[in-house]
């Protein structure tokens, strides 16, 4: 890929359906994924397991978005003991900070009493579509709990898909759904039409309760 490639080349690539990837932490090359076979979570028919939702309830952490974009996706590119290596380089920490910076990427965060960082996610956002890139969890249930959140938020705001890229056996309890490229396509080309509202939840910076995150995929489902 050139090294010239910016934050419009790479939206211009979500908009095409691929996305890109590196082949690890030190490797500055990035590539361009299309798989045949695409993950999506259903934001109808969102699945909450039982145990999940009464701990989202008790808000064991403080949930915010946008106030910590960098230092999530720094801690996605940490090897950690089930995934000692990372596809998440400096090029690609770079690019997504920037896209961070022009309102097209966005993150959850949870946050211990404590004040620290324990899970988050990032992902980026065109239209009515959001492409989940990468979470991590330094305690227990962290990065599920943004996970929930982050999909009441894409209810609300009038999203209609999110790409989770490929399957991943711990998001099989959410419900999900492994899709062809063609008909990932139509998806997101009917999705890329509407105008959707990440902050309509609740703006950057302030933090939302458990119980009217599951409200919000309760009532909208």
């Amino acid at each position: 890929m050139s090294d010239r490639f910016d934050t419009t080349d790479l939206l211009n690539c979500y908009r095409r359906g691929v996305f890109p990837m590196a082949d690890s932490r030190e490797d500055m090359r990035l590539f361009l994924m299309d798989p045949d076979i695409r993950g999506v979570l259903p934001l109808d028919g969102f699945h909450v397991p039982r145990r999940l939702r009464r701990t989202v309830r008790q808000d064991p952490y403080k949930v915010t978005v946008d106030t910590a974009f960098n230092r999530v996706i720094e801690a996605c590119a940490e090897p950690h003991p089930t995934r000692p290596a990372t596809w998440i380089n400096d090029a690609i920490l770079n690019l997504y900070s920037a896209l961070h910076r022009q309102g097209h990427a966005h993150s959850v965060e949870c946050w211990s009493e404590s004040g620290d960082l324990v899970g988050g996610l990032y992902g980026v956002s065109l239209g009515g579509a959001f492409f989940g890139e990468s979470m991590f969890s330094r305690a227990t249930d962290a990065s599920k709990i943004a996970l929930v959140h982050l999909v009441a938020r894409l209810k609300t705001g009038g999203y209609k898909l999110l790409d989770a890229q490929f399957h991943n056996p711990h998001l099989e309890q959410f419900g999900l759904e492994e899709i062809t490229r063609d008909a990932f396509r139509a998806r997101l080309w009917e999705a890329l039409r509407v105008e959707a509202d990440f902050y309509s939840l609740g703006a950057r910076g302030l933090s939302t309760a458990g119980s009217t995150s599951l409200q919000a995929i309760t009532q909208i489902s």
